[in-house]
């Protein structure tokens, strides 16, 4: 089983993503999920950048990591300097950290129209930078820029700056795809030829430009390579970097090299949505082996197939990963996909009958025509299963609502609702003001149901989404409307459609609070039987 390094660069790398932004404590924080996922490098930023970088070596320190090292990132001696008056390099010293990887240009077109130098003074920029650095005891990795490029224009002079790197003492020769346009055979014959020429450690550092990125990283694996980086996601400048979201796995899974710790393949997921959050960006539903959708299945055909054998439908098991599989509810559902979920929920019992099923079936298809969407409105798909099967209870009915858009003299209009409901034959009666006119409905709803049920302040609207189905029929068109809610435990979705947003809200809004219920009573009931 070969050793395949793992060289994380989300901290520095992928923080050059548009749009991307880390603070120090963010990147603490990334520090340490990437710790306990087994990574084995971590590059955490270029100290002579900004005051963060630099902020960002002292507090690492102070982190007990069990595992991972920390590397900083810089560049070889500008030219024409001494390499111990570099501002450059006293700050990679001055980063204290065990790894130092150098960048360094590769390719003479470069070399010549960017550093404005001799080829041989590059040669000694990189000789003199990675010398010094060694002689101060640090492990240090060469980032041989542009080198794919440079090969193809000049192949003997980016060979001679990567024997130049490896002979003043650095660990590995980082080959990299800085504008991310090589094809993986490009990427496999070059490394090849490197592979014959080098003798120490080869790594691979390849951009996604050309949707290839984790193509190309594991190409070079099977040339030799036995460091791979990349980030988390595989976010990064332009296009992003290599995703080792689905390098590692393609590693371990596929290919049997060994790269995490034990256990640690079965954190990446979590990590993974753990990087989007912090770095405020949205999930990719579809993202391969991570995504909530990469073990999402629809068509009937497919749900069946999986019940007999999960591997029908999957490359791999979602565990292995820390994902989950999910069966999605639509009009393309059959009953054995309504069997497969509905058997999954806490309340049912198994020996459902088949005239059940098809009746569910019929129910979400006649819906589904009419505009609702219940593969991303699991908790509505519940409660219809829960009212078809006998198993459903209200916990409050509505007598009414009212709501009131007014604009005042200030010019901003106010919104205000009225909720009328009946809980357990005692009528509530409240108004509420909102920012809007289904915040203002929502915020009446709690406050009527409150006294009643006090574990709803627990709960609360994260995201409500607006579709117009039928757009042709102008104002008069249907909207379905979805509400994310969450509350300490959970998060799910309900969906509502009408051709009143408003009404299409309430809906939404009502199986989001019962669906909350619901769950609430079960947990009740459990610990009941466990006492």
């Amino acid at each position: 089983m070969d050793r395949i390094f793992i060289y994380d660069t989300t901290l520095r790398d992928g923080s050059q993503g548009e749009g991307i932004s880390f603070s120090l404590q963010d990147k603490l924080a990334i520090t340490l999920k990437l710790d306990e996922l087994g990574v084995d490098y971590i590059e955490g930023g270029y100290p002579i950048a900004n005051p963060k970088d630099e902020s960002y070596f002292k507090e690492v320190k102070s982190l007990k990591l069990r595992h991972a090292r920390i590397a900083s990132f810089g560049s070889t001696r500008r030219a024409n300097t001494r390499v111990e008056d570099d501002k450059n390099i006293k700050a990679l010293l001055m980063a204290e950290t065990p790894v130092v990887t150098i960048v360094g240009k590769s390719w003479d077109f470069q070399v010549k129209n960017v550093l404005k130098v001799p080829l041989d003074e590059n040669l000694k920029m990189v000789s003199d930078t990675i010398a010094y650095l060694r002689a101060k005891d640090r492990e240090v990795f060469f980032d041989a820029e542009h080198f794919f490029d440079g090969y193809k224009k000049n192949r003997e002079y980016a060979l001679k700056v990567v024997q130049e790197a490896q002979l003043s003492g650095a660990e590995a020769i980082v080959l990299c795809d800085t504008n991310g346009g090589s094809l993986p055979a490009e990427i496999a014959e070059i490394v090849g030829d490197v592979r014959e020429n080098i003798q120490g450690m080869l790594s691979i550092h390849v951009h996604n430009d050309g949707d290839l990125a984790v193509a190309n990283t594991l190409a070079a694996v099977n040339r030799g390579v036995r460091q791979v980086q990349g980030t988390i996601n595989g976010i990064g400048e332009r296009c992003g970097n290599a995703d080792l979201c689905s390098v590692i796995p393609n590693l371990v899974l596929k290919m049997g090299c060994h790269c995490l710790e034990d256990g640690g393949l079965r954190k990446l997921t979590e990590v993974s949505r753990y990087v989007y959050e912090t770095a405020n960006l949205l999930l990719r539903s579809n993202q391969p082996f991570v995504g909530v959708s990469a073990f999402a299945h629809k068509g009937g055909l497919h749900v069946n197939a999986i019940q007999k054998d999960k591997g029908t439908y999957e490359h791999i098991s979602p565990d292995s990963v820390g994902n989950e599989r999910k069966i999605l509810i639509s009009e393309l559902s059959g009953s054995s996909t309504i069997m497969t979920k509905t058997i999954g929920y806490s309340w049912n019992v198994e020996g459902q009958d088949s005239k059940l099923m098809r009746s569910i079936l019929e129910e979400v298809q006649t819906l589904e025509n009419e505009g609702y969407q219940f593969e991303s409105a699991e908790a509505s798909f519940e409660l219809l299963a829960m009212k078809k099967m006998g198993k459903y209870r209200s916990f409050f009915d509505l007598e009414g609502f009212r709501v009131i858009v007014e604009k005042r003299e200030n010019g901003l209009p106010v919104t205000e609702a009225t909720v009328k409901v009946k809980v357990n034959n005692i009528q509530e009666l409240c108004a509420s003001e909102g920012a809007g006119p289904v915040n203002a409905l929502d915020a009446a709803l709690r406050k009527a149901l409150d006294r009643f049920y006090p574990s709803l302040k627990d709960m609360k609207l994260v995201d409500y989404k607006v579709r117009v189905i039928n757009p042709r029929s102008g104002t008069a068109a249907k909207v379905r409307v979805i509400i994310e809610s969450k509350d300490k435990e959970n998060i799910w979705n309900t969906v509502g459609v009408s051709e009143n947003l408003i009404d299409a809200s309430w809906h939404a809004l009502v199986d989001s609070i019962e669906y909350k219920l619901l769950k609430e009573q079960e947990v009740e009931a459990k610990n009941n039987v466990k006492s």
